[in-house]
Order: structure tokens, then C-alpha cells, then sequence
């Protein structure tokens, strides 16, 4: 069996500096990096985490990454949703977790590393981007993987479960529509993500159908605060709106705080509708009409996808998407 000391030798590297790649360690520069990983797969080395595990070549634990700030993944209830069925239908086998929080740069080139180590069995990632790529990178080391969401790039090589985003956008402007509203904004999500971009084009479906503009829309970033000030923002640039869809309710709470700082009344004076029912919705004021984003039904799938591809009962691509359902309340 290949040896740590022989990767070194073979990359040109430190014992110690090969170590710190293999196991996803920082202050390894990506020429080092990549001359390891190299080297690595030339001799078929075997790291420690996996060399204890050589019955059975299974580490019986699962990476659930994240692409976000930190500060993000903890205020935000999609996650705390999310980890937590992850947590309890992979402790059904048995399968314990380690949280990845990485942001692109360098936490996500050192988060890649220590997937590619044999730390884990297998991969479930949740809130990708358009720039972190991870479909194409974990389609080509091989790692069993599912994602929550679909990604934007890659998403034929990778199991995933996602919401029917574009219809569940366009029903709930079709309720604005049809309550009266004809000059109908929107706060989209990051357009670097398919919720933001799926969103957006349901939004504008529903209003290109209905004959109505579809010029009055403000990037968010699916925070509260983002949300508040996007919505400053489009009743600065158009004043005359009456009806408003957010692509979520956190910041659809935060839009909320704007509308009655300009002393504008829901659903009075604009109807107001969000996305995600995650719990804010029922507490805000007034409690908002939204779209169930079915986060427990997609995460057991995503973990299903997961099991399936490393019981070897699965091998291609699959795909499972969820039909959207409204919840009316007061605000629209």
C-alpha cells in the first residue's frame, strides 16, 4: 500500500505539506494542492480516515455543505429546517453528519479538499451557487452526492430534489393579479441561484399572461434586512405599485418594516405575498399569503438519493420535483 512519504516524494512536496492537503488543512497553496491530489491518484493512496475503515471502505458519515456565511446558515430557518431532517433520517442508518459552512475562495477550496480526503461517504449540499461549481466537482471525483435545490450548472450529472419554483411564483402573483393589483413588483433572489431565478421567471409569467409590466423588480438576497432595503428601493423607482411579490418571507418581513415606515397599508394600499412558509410568515403583520416551500419532503429525498446511490441501488441521475402549494392569509 502507497504511503504518505511516497505522495510527498511523487508531488514534491513536504510529508508534512502532503498531509495538510490530503486532509483538507489550510496554508497549502493550490499548486501544492493539485500536485498532492495528483499524486494521490497515481498510487491509489488510501488515506488514514478510510484506511481504518478497510471492512467495510465506509467512514459511516456524510458532509452536508453549505456554500453561505456563517451568519447566514444560523439566522435563516431553511436551515435549521433543512439540517435538521438531514440529521434525523441519516441517524436512521446509523450515518452521523459534519456540517460544511464554505464560502467561495478559499474555505471552499479547502472545504473540496477534505471531500476529496475519504473523510466522508458521501455528500448533501444545500444553497449552491452559480460560481462554487460543486455539481461538476463532486460529479468528477466520484462522491455518491444529492443536492437540495437544483444547480445551476451540472445539474444532468447530480441527484437532486427541488420545488416547482416557476409555478409556485406564478400562482402566487396570479393571486395579486387577481385580486385587482396591475402594477405588480417584485424582490427576486440572488439571480446567482436557481430559487432566484426560478422565482423571478414565475413572477414574470404570470404578469406577461395578464398583459401587465414587468419592470419593477429588485434583487434581494433572501435576508431581512436585504429584503427591507430592496424594498426601498422599488418604492423609491416606482411609487405607483400595488402589489408585491417577495422570493421569500424573511425578506418579505423585512419589506414589511419599509412599507410602514412609507405609510403604505396591507393589503389596503398593496397586496403583499411570499415564498417559503417556514414560520415568519404566520407571525408577521399582517400574516402573509405565500407559497409552501416543502423543505422535509425534499430533504428526506435528497437523503434517499444519497442512500440509494451508496447502497449501489442507483447509479444515474435522478431528479424529483415538488408541485407547489399556497397558504392564504391576510396580507393578499
Amino acid at each position: 500500500m502507497p504511503t504518505l512519504d511516497e505522495v510527498a516524494r511523487l508531488a514534491g512536496v513536504s510529508r508534512a505539506t502532503a498531509s495538510r492537503a490530503i486532509n483538507g488543512g489550510s496554508r497549502v497553496s493550490a499548486k501544492a494542492a493539485e500536485a498532492v491530489a495528483e499524486a494521490v491518484q497515481t498510487l491509489g493512496y488510501v488515506p488514514n480516515p478510510a484506511a481504518r475503515s478497510l471492512v467495510t471502505r465506509r467512514t459511516d458519515t456524510v458532509a452536508m455543505v453549505v456554500p453561505e456565511s456563517d451568519e447566514r446558515v444560523f439566522a435563516d430557518p431553511f436551515f435549521a429546517r433543512t439540517m435538521h431532517v438531514v440529521t434525523q433520517a441519516l441517524a436512521q442508518r446509523d450515518l452521523q453528519v459534519v456540517l460544511l459552512i464554505a464560502q467561495p475562495g478559499q474555505e471552499m477550496q479547502r472545504t473540496l479538499r477534505y471531500l476529496r480526503g475519504g473523510h466522508v461517504d458521501g455528500a448533501i449540499v444545500v444553497s449552491h451557487h452559480r460560481n462554487d461549481a460543486l455539481a461538476d466537482h463532486l460529479a468528477g471525483i466520484g462522491l455518491p452526492a444529492s443536492f437540495i435545490g437544483r444547480p445551476l450548472a451540472g445539474a444532468e450529472k447530480v441527484f437532486y430534489t427541488d420545488p416547482d419554483n416557476v409555478a409556485g411564483a406564478r400562482e402566487v402573483t396570479n393571486i395579486l393579479i387577481d385580486r385587482g393589483c396591475r402594477r405588480v413588483g417584485t424582490i427576486t433572489g440572488p439571480v446567482d441561484m436557481s430559487a432566484g431565478i426560478d422565482r423571478a421567471t414565475g413572477w414574470r409569467a404570470a404578469l406577461d399572461a395578464a398583459g401587465l409590466a414587468t419592470d419593477a423588480l429588485v434583487e434581494g438576497d433572501f435576508t431581512e434586512d436585504g429584503g427591507e432595503v430592496a424594498c426601498e428601493t422599488l418604492l423609491r423607482d416606482h411609487p405607483d405599485i400595488d402589489g408585491l411579490m417577495v422570493a421569500s418571507d424573511l425578506m418579505a418581513a423585512g419589506a414589511l418594516r419599509a412599507l410602514a415606515r412609507a405609510g403604505r397599508r396591507i393589503p389596503d394600499d398593496i397586496a403583499v405575498v411570499g415564498y417559503d412558509d417556514l414560520g415568519i410568515a404566520e407571525r408577521t403583520a399582517p400574516p402573509l399569503t405565500t407559497v409552501k416551500n416543502p423543505i422535509g419532503d425534499m430533504a428526506r429525498e435528497a437523503v434517499r438519493l444519497l442512500l440509494s446511490q451508496l447502497d449501489g441501488t442507483t447509479t444515474h441521475p435522478r431528479r424529483v420535483v415538488f408541485a407547489p402549494e399556497l397558504v392564504r392569509r391576510t396580507s393578499a
